[in-house]
């Protein structure tokens, strides 16, 4: 399927709404509300899989959606584990490697563009499953915070998602590396 320049569609209507919902999850989470932040974190959750569906289906998908989708998810998630973490429900280390990883993909993309080189943004396997995770671990402790008092479960949670996390900035980090060095070589044998 082709993307379209076309802006204005059903998946980036809800794609948009999916972002408005972060600052009310925010705040359910900061009132300890948390029975609310899951029923928000659940629609959108099922929003993230209908705008891509819908996009797909019907043929909708844009460039603007290609990277709105993702923006999205990131708001969202970094909106979770922060929140999460100042309430102190989750422990402040794993919002840093959250947090950490997104900056580090934001700074390549960053790099990138300033560079004037083209890439596709398309999520590798290692990060859908890093997301995967990290929306498990959001969800599992709105669903029952008192999860976290189960300590080999809560445990084998937070490292899984840790390392996936860390091992998807690695591989973003080396594929950003393997992009340049083919620019640098491309450049001088050109010369």
């Amino acid at each position: 399927m082709k993307k379209t320049n076309a802006t204005i569609n059903i998946p980036n209507l809800i794609t948009v709404i999916r972002i408005l919902l972060v600052p009310v999850f925010i705040i359910f989470i900061t009132k300890n509300r948390l029975s609310s932040a899951l029923i928000v974190f659940t629609i959108a959750g099922i929003s993230d899989g209908l705008d891509g569906f819908l996009a797909r289906f019907f043929n909708q998908q844009t460039y603007l959606g290609a990277y709105l989708d993702p923006i999205a998810d990131k708001i969202l998630l970094t909106s979770a584990f922060v929140s999460l973490a100042v309430i102190k429900i989750l422990p402040g280390w794993m919002a840093v490697i959250v947090i950490s990883r997104d900056i580090l993909i934001l700074l390549g993309i960053a790099i990138l563009t300033v560079l004037d080189i083209k890439t596709p943004i398309k999520p590798t396997l290692v990060s859908k499953c890093t997301t995967a995770a990290q929306l498990s671990t959001i969800f599992f402790i709105l669903l029952d915070p008192d999860f976290t008092k189960a300590y080999l479960v809560r445990n084998l949670i937070y490292w899984l998602t840790a390392i996936l996390t860390v091992t998807s900035g690695l591989h973003y980090i080396a594929i950003g590396s393997k992009i340049l060095q083919s620019i640098t070589l491309n450049n001088h044998t050109n010369k």
